[in-house]
């Protein structure tokens, strides 16, 4: 009676685990598809909204999914929830919406911005790549613009895996890191622009 009693409960607590990680069809807002670790086979990358009761102030996710060696069908290979800003609704606010495309090279082009509402426009781009069976965040670049001055406008283009910093034209030197799609925030990215020295 207690193996039937425990089996049930892990049953339940399996079910409850997966209908969780369940993502519903209306969530997924975006979607790309390249060759991410370069096997000649398509994998796949989703942008996808939170569910109704999640209230993050990143609220989109990002999986990623591989097709292994053997098998042809899709497999989660990184999911990072709650990791960019965005509007997630088909009729929101045009500026406001998120991106998500595969670059030529089998990279990983991550848009989000706000191009729509007050004087500060912003885009921001993450750069994913596939290293060491991990997608790492390889290219960070925030481009600012005031629109009531348009002087002050900036731009910064990180490379995380060199530590080389473009910022306004000026090339700089901050910390090159390896940090997963999971671990990475932007300010990282931040302070790699606002610190980076000559």
């Amino acid at each position: 009676m207690t193996s039937l009693a425990c089996a049930l409960i892990l049953l339940s607590l399996t079910t409850t685990a997966r209908a969780e990680d369940a993502i519903a069809p209306g969530r997924i807002i975006d979607a790309a598809i390249g060759d991410w670790n370069k096997d000649g086979k398509p994998d796949l990358a989703l942008l996808v909204a939170p569910s109704p009761d999640d209230q993050a102030d990143n609220p989109i996710g990002i999986h990623i999914y591989l097709r292994d060696d053997e098998h042809s069908l899709l497999k989660l290979a990184a999911s990072a929830p709650n990791k960019i800003w965005g509007s997630v609704e088909p009729g929101g606010i045009v500026g406001q919406e998120p991106s998500i495309s595969a670059l030529p090279n089998g990279s990983i082009a991550i848009v989000s911005q706000n191009d729509a509402i007050g004087r500060d426009r912003w885009t921001q781009t993450l750069t994913l790549a596939y290293r060491n069976n991990n997608f790492v965040v390889a290219g960070y670049t925030y481009d600012s613009r005031d629109t009531l001055e348009p002087d002050n406008s900036h731009s910064c283009d990180y490379n995380v895996l060199t530590g080389k910093v473009t910022k306004d034209g000026k090339t700089l030197k901050a910390d090159a890191k390896t940090v997963t799609i999971q671990n990475w925030q932007d300010d990282l990215g931040q302070k790699a622009c606002e610190s980076g020295h000559r």
